[in-house]
């Protein structure tokens, strides 16, 4: 047990950093372009956009989360309780905060304050994200 779990910890950690990758171009890239969208272009964009980041984040974030709950309950230690309830926080944050404004945007809904909104709200999970990374690679 103790040899996969380094195996994982190793992988886990390049999901870690591929995860920060991501948000980062998230926040600085992506959700500030939105602003720049003719609103019936956004809504067509934003189609496309959803279903194409699921496939990259949902796996990712499942690795994650499956890592986090792994690691804690083998080695119940105080970094690993802070990595796993940052994760969990993560994605509690993700589909109850986030999810609801991008179906909004699906679905035609699209306001400034909302696109603004998913970016001010992102830093806090850009900030988590490089947190759960800093983490991983000196504490985990």
């Amino acid at each position: 047990m103790e040899i996969l779990l380094q195996i994982l910890s190793k992988f886990s950690l390049l999901i870690d950093a591929g995860l920060v990758v991501l948000i980062w171009m998230v926040q600085l890239i992506i959700y500030p372009s939105f602003l720049y969208y003719k609103k019936s272009n956004l809504i067509k964009w934003h189609q496309k956009y959803t279903t194409r980041i699921a496939i990259i984040v949902v796996p990712l974030m499942s690795i994650q989360l499956i890592y986090g709950f792994l690691v804690t309950f083998n080695n119940p230690i105080l970094t690993h309780f802070i990595y796993l309830l940052t994760v969990v926080f993560l994605w509690g944050f993700t589909f109850l905060s986030f999810a609801p404004i991008h179906f909004k945007i699906s679905e035609g809904i699209v306001k400034k304050s909302m696109l603004k909104k998913l970016n001010y709200r992102n830093w806090i999970r850009t900030f988590l994200w490089t947190f759960v990374l800093i983490l991983h690679l000196f504490f985990c």
